[in-house]
This record gives structure tokens, C-alpha cells and sequence, in this order.
């Protein structure tokens, strides 16, 4: 993974355990003053490939995200072959920042500069360009539900395994900065000046960030899992959350389900948490009426910004991370939840992850919650080390 809060996911976790202040402030066009955004710092990997639709920041985050495990796909693929691996990315904004440049130029000479393609921004190109770089042809497509897309594409990922299509899937989500949802969220009062403030009774709104989270999929045995699944669409509101938490507690109970656990095991949560009223507020209830006010919770996205499309797959990569820490029965260090410290007594109880916490954790779960209430719990969990 990539993401402001590192360029990998043990410098993520590392960063998100410590508290560190991850977020850079910004003059962004259309806004006034500085605004907290999680932009990734550093040098990205150039695309190398020769048509201008695959050039985009977008694809150059997916790019870091995918060299870091190229090894293992390297195996994948001379197992597998390249027809029975497949492609599964979630996203929501494609390569629309690198064409909004394009269309400034359009607007102030009423020209088109000679690298704009169209192509670029379309959904479906992070999907197909992972699969032309690796020269995949196995099923290769881009899910894009809002927030929920980058979780989502590890569940669809696991379909196409489960129903043998694939042997391996490369999932996950990556997104970008872009002017579009900036002007966007901001239109709808949901942009916080301040670092975002997730649970706190002054909570004000998102941090918009940009990263990528991929795994490789199989059924190969290995030291984490993904174990469990709970996916809905309770359509309560085209951008509102259901304020009762109902269709957030049924993913969440689904997950469980499905991964054949009690409530009491789940270790540790990492929250959807995006510090606007109405989220936070119904995922507090959801939480507190399934796994009650002792589990430890953390928002990772005070650290991340907001990442979208990408969101999903970035905080299952720091739970897929925290799973790699210690052995089973032994307590870790816990990604802390930074925020001010004020509660809100309007709010549920749940225990948020406070400053040098550590806990035992054996299965971990993480909820995204999107637009039109499509929503998603993942648990990973570690596995008997016997049987690898």
C-alpha cells in the first residue's frame, strides 16, 4: 500500500500506532486558506507504457502498491499462468485529476493540449492497466460504490476464486487528489478545515487523501486470511447514512457469520470513522449493539485522509499489517484514534484506541460505508501456523 501515512503498509502501521501527524495543508484551487489533505509524499514509478491514456497519477499509485508485492505475483503468474489470474480494483475517481488540467487548458485557449486522452479517466483503467502491465488476461474490471469500492473488490475477488474462475486476483482500491471531489464533498458542507476530529462531539467533517491498497488473493494457505464477509445496500439515502446504524450492524453481524465468530473474538476494529456527524454517530450505535463498549476501535483516516475508492483497501492492508505483528495469544501495539479527546454524550460508548494501547489480536475487522448505503465488513484473521 501507499498512502500518506507511508509508502508501505509497515510504515503505515508503524505511523499509525505512534499518533504521527501524517496530513499536509494545502492552498487548493476554489478554496480559500489551507486545507488538511493526505497527499502521498515522494517519488512515484513511472509508467513506462507508451499510449497517454495509462499516464495518470492514479495509475502511478497503483503502480507503488504493486511493485512492492511484484515477486509474489512473479510466482503467481509462472504457477497460475496468465489467463487464471484476474484483476479487481476499486475506484471513484480514475484519472480525472490529470484531464481537469487538460480542460483548464481547453477553458483558457479553447484547445485541447495534444496529450489529452479521454481514456484516462474512465473507471474501468486501473483494472485494465494492471492487466496490460502484467500482461494478465484473466477477468480484469474496477468497482466503484464510493467509500465502499476498495473492500468491495477483495469480496468480488474471493468470488472469483470460491467459484474457480481464478486461481489468484490481484484486488484492492487506489485513488487520487483531484479538484472534482474537493469541490464536491466541500458542496456538500462534509470538507473539515482542520485535521479531521472522528468521534468527538466537535467533529466537523473529511479529510480528503489519495493512496492505493492491493493484495494478492488465492487460496493458498497463509499467515492472514480474509475469513468473513458482510456486504448490503440499505439504500436509505443517495449520501446519508441510515442514523439508526441498521444496515451498518447487518454487515457487520453478516461478517461474523460468515467467518464462523463470536462478537468477543474480534480483537480489534478499525472504524469507517469519517468524523461527519451522521456517520460517526450511526457507526457508533452499530458497533456498540454487536460488539458492545470494550473492543478497541481506532479511525486510521485522521492519518490517511479519506481515500474514497481506495479507502477500503488501505485500512484492510494496515489490518492485514497489525495480523503480521507477534504471534497468536500475544498483544500488539494498536493503531491509535487521534482526535481531541472531547466525547459526545449523544453518541454510543465504544473504546477508542488511546495513545501506547495493546491488545491481543487474532481477528480484526473493518467496516466501509458509501453512498446509497452500500456498505461492507471484512474480517481478516490469522491462521493456525500448523496448518500452513
Amino acid at each position: 500500500m501507499v498512502s500518506a501515512a507511508g509508502d508501505s503498509s509497515a510504515t503505515a502501521l508503524q505511523n499509525a500506532c505512534a499518533g504521527k501527524e501524517c496530513l499536509t495543508w494545502e492552498d487548493l484551487p476554489g478554496r480559500k486558506g489551507l486545507l488538511p489533505v493526505g497527499r502521498v509524499k515522494g517519488e512515484l514509478p513511472c509508467v513506462e507504457a507508451e499510449q497517454a491514456h495509462w499516464h495518470s497519477r492514479n495509475n502511478q499509485l497503483a503502480l507503488a502498491a504493486l511493485q512492492q508485492m511484484s515477486s509474489q505475483v512473479a510466482t503467481a503468474i509462472a504457477r497460475f499462468g496468465q489467463t487464471r489470474i484476474g484483476v479487481v480494483i476499486g475506484t471513484s475517481t480514475s484519472g480525472v485529476a490529470d484531464n481537469e488540467v487538460a480542460l483548464q487548458d481547453w477553458r483558457d485557449d479553447s484547445a485541447l493540449p495534444a496529450h489529452f486522452d479521454y481514456r484516462r479517466q474512465e473507471l474501468g483503467a486501473p483494472a485494465a492497466f494492471i492487466a496490460q502491465h502484467l500482461q494478465l488476461e484473466g477477468p480484469a474490471y474496477v468497482i466503484s460504490t464510493a467509500c465502499s469500492s476498495g473492500a468491495k473488490a477483495l469480496a468480488s475477488a474471493r468470488r472469483l476464486l470460491r467459484a474457480g474462475v481464478c486461481d489468484a486476483v490481484i484486488a484492492g482500491g487506489v485513488d487520487s487528489l483531484s479538484q472534482l471531489t474537493i469541490a464536491g464533498f466541500s458542496a456538500l458542507e462534509s470538507v473539515s478545515e482542520q485535521r479531521c476530529n472522528p468521534f468527538s462531539q466537535r467533529r466537523a467533517g473529511i479529510n480528503i487523501g489519495e493512496g492505493a491498497g492491493l493484495f494478492l488473493l488465492s487460496r493458498e494457505p497463509a499467515r492472514v486470511a480474509l475469513l468473513g464477509v458482510g456486504e448490503g445496500s440499505d439504500a436509505h439515502h443517495i449520501s446519508a447514512p441510515d442514523p439508526s446504524g441498521a444496515g451498518a450492524e447487518r454487515v457487520m453481524r453478516a461478517a461474523l457469520a460468515d467467518a464462523g465468530l463470536q462478537a468477543a473474538q474480534i480483537g480489534y476494529i478499525n472504524l469507517h470513522g469519517t468524523a461527519t456527524p451522521l456517520n460517526d454517530s450511526m457507526e457508533a450505535k452499530a458497533v456498540n449493539r454487536v460488539f458492545g463498549a470494550h473492543v478497541p476501535c481506532s479511525s486510521t483516516k485522521p492519518l490517511t485522509g479519506h481515500a474514497l475508492g481506495a479507502a477500503g483497501a488501505i485500512e484492510a492492508a494496515l489490518c492485514w499489517q497489525l495480523l503480521q505483528q507477534g504471534r497468536a495469544g500475544q498483544t500488539v501495539a494498536l493503531p491509535v484514534h487521534l482526535w481531541d479527546g472531547v466525547s459526545d454524550p449523544e453518541m454510543a460508548a465504544i473504546r477508542l484506541v488511546e495513545q501506547g494501547d495493546r491488545g491481543v489480536v487474532d481477528f480484526v475487522l473493518s467496516s466501509s460505508f458509501a453512498f446509497g448505503g452500500n456498505n461492507i465488513a471484512l474480517i481478516l484473521g490469522r491462521v493456525n501456523e500448523a496448518d500452513l
